[in-house]
């Protein structure tokens, strides 16, 4: 009994001097007046009730986390534009549109003394340094940087945070975040908004609108808070794969920032000047005990990545390192010499060939050029035909966009029949069968109508199309074709496979200065108004005049 009686007081005594600690924390500091005066009546209350009862604890982790919130706390701003520039040159190879967007943007800031209006919105294909650039950004501004993955989010809360009522509370990501980094004014990147989940029972974009509007977020309440927090002062910047899924209230917010797919040029340069440090830096492997050719490093890109940035490339890379040091330790080597012909004892059997080696000249066979949320691909379409009523098949997983676009350019080549030398009786006697290569992957947009439309020619005409061609653009019931988008990622992927001629809209012209010099002097780009114009120079030997 005396014992239960000195444990008691022992524990009164402990929890007095725990009041104590916490009064001192909230007097001292930064917090606005009102919400001091809040933490000091909570403080009352939990001074007031057993440590054992359940609200006890609830109350503690309110005040712990009112005291660890940056009342006031910042990080000074490096205001010198070259600096920044420094920065982002020292870590990021090429993408110099984008550097100097952001060099804009930093501008306007030092300029205006604070935040801009609208917020960046990195986009581009996984790989190409989205992350990585904002972390730069952070760095290049003197900042703390603190990052949050939004994808598959899909309740409100996630952002504003739960009432302290419920069990398990928790304050939202962003004040979170907040509270981790330690200031009010860190670069904070809200990574691929675009996967956030928006249905009939949560829309979490409309949290996030009014986080990311500078005239709301002043007084920004988080729910597990419920005082007003100002976020004016955080440099938001989101990244996005595919800028489509944003609604449009959202993207009117951001500032569209694109960061495009790498050459194969650049690839090279990155493994070389930052990768290859970086990594055996990680490893703790010396320069003097590993090297690799650029031959080997080129093989990597072509035979065992295929992608528009450079995440699998760093990982191959770490493989070679891994087993170069497995090999230092067992087999008491000394340095490891990596290349074209040695490479394959490191990572094994090409997974990637080159995919014209194995082409020839094909009737119904034709590449096309996608555009996809992870970069530019080439697509092949093949077309085959046999005795029916001239019906059209299409297989492929296909959305409902790219099948009218095949109705489409059937329909052009039925009604001009005559004109472009088909014979009008495949119509009557003959059924087609379109398929769309790649069979597990989804598929859609207008962009592959000019490719059907040759498929389908090539096969009623019986003449076998070029090997080495590719081409994108809409049809419409003219012929005529129609300007598309992704146009630089859609010829860097035809570059990447040895694709020598590439057929684009005429009203894409404007676009080719966008594509990189190097693959404009390797690709022979030619604009075309109408499919006819394909039809001229797609076969190898043509019977159509333009």
């Amino acid at each position: 009994k005396i014992r239960a009686i000195q444990n008691e007081l022992g524990d009164r005594a402990k929890k007095e001097e725990e009041i104590e600690t916490l009064r001192s924390q909230i007097k001292n500091s930064k917090m606005p007046v009102n919400i001091k005066e809040k933490a000091l009546q909570e403080l009352s209350r939990y001074q007031s009730i057993s440590s054992a009862v359940a609200d006890s604890f609830v109350i503690r982790n309110y005040l712990d986390f009112l005291i660890a919130l940056p009342w006031g706390k910042k990080s000074k701003d490096i205001n010198n534009l070259e600096k920044i520039r420094t920065v982002l040159e020292k870590n990021h190879y090429g993408l110099q549109e984008t550097k100097e967007r952001i060099l804009e943007y930093a501008a306007v800031k030092i300029m205006t003394k604070h935040n801009a209006q609208t917020i960046l919105c990195l986009v581009g294909p996984p790989g190409v340094g989205k992350t990585t650039l904002a972390i730069s950004i952070a760095e290049a501004l003197g900042r703390k940087f603190v990052k949050q993955s939004l994808g598959g989010l899909q309740e409100e809360s996630e952002f504003k945070g739960h009432r302290r009522t419920y069990v398990g509370a928790m304050p939202g990501r962003i004040l979170d975040g907040i509270k981790n980094v330690g200031v009010i004014n860190p670069v904070f990147l809200l990574d691929e908004i675009d996967k956030l989940v928006n249905n009939f029972h949560h829309n979490p974009e409309s949290s996030l609108l009014e986080i990311l509007d500078p005239n709301q977020n002043k007084t920004f309440v988080d729910l597990y808070l419920s005082e007003p927090f100002d976020l004016s002062q955080v440099l938001f910047i989101t990244t996005a794969n595919d800028i489509s899924n944003i609604s449009a209230p959202l993207r009117d917010r951001l500032e569209i920032i694109e960061l495009n797919s790498y050459t194969e040029k650049d690839k090279l340069n990155i493994a070389k000047q930052h990768l290859i440090p970086k990594l055996l830096k990680e490893h703790g492997l010396k320069s003097t005990q590993f090297s690799i050719s650029d031959s080997a490093l080129i093989k990597i890109i072509r035979n065992y990545t295929k992608e528009a940035g450079i995440r699998n490339l760093s990982q191959k890379i770490a493989t070679l390192i891994r087993k170069t040091i497995k090999n230092i330790l067992i087999k008491k080597i000394t340095h490891a010499n990596i290349n074209e012909d040695n490479l394959e004892e490191f990572l094994g059997k090409i997974i990637y060939y080159d995919l014209l080696t194995e082409k020839k000249p094909q009737i119904g066979v034709v590449n096309g050029l996608a555009y996809t949320t992870v970069g530019g691909d080439v697509l092949s379409i093949e077309t085959t035909c046999y005795p029916g009523k001239g019906k059209l098949v299409l297989t492929g997983h296909l959305g409902k966009v790219i099948e009218e676009s095949a109705i489409t350019a059937f329909s052009f080549l039925k009604a001009n029949a005559q004109k472009l030398g088909i014979d009008y009786d495949i119509f009557d006697k003959k059924d087609f069968h379109i398929n769309f290569v790649e069979s597990a992957i989804p598929k859609d947009g207008p962009s592959a109508g000019v490719t059907i439309a040759t498929s389908l020619f090539s096969v009623m005409t019986s003449q076998k199309v070029k090997e080495n061609i590719a081409m994108t653009g809409e049809i419409r019931l003219t012929g005529d074709v129609i300007a598309i988008g992704g146009l630089k990622e859609k010829v860097l992927a035809a570059d990447r496979i040895g694709i020598n001629v590439v057929f684009i809209p005429k009203a894409n012209s404007k676009d080719i200065e966008d594509i990189p010099e190097e693959v404009r002097n390797k690709l022979k780009i030619i604009t075309i108004q109408n499919v006819r114009d394909i039809f001229a120079e797609a076969f190898i030997s043509s019977v159509i005049e333009r």
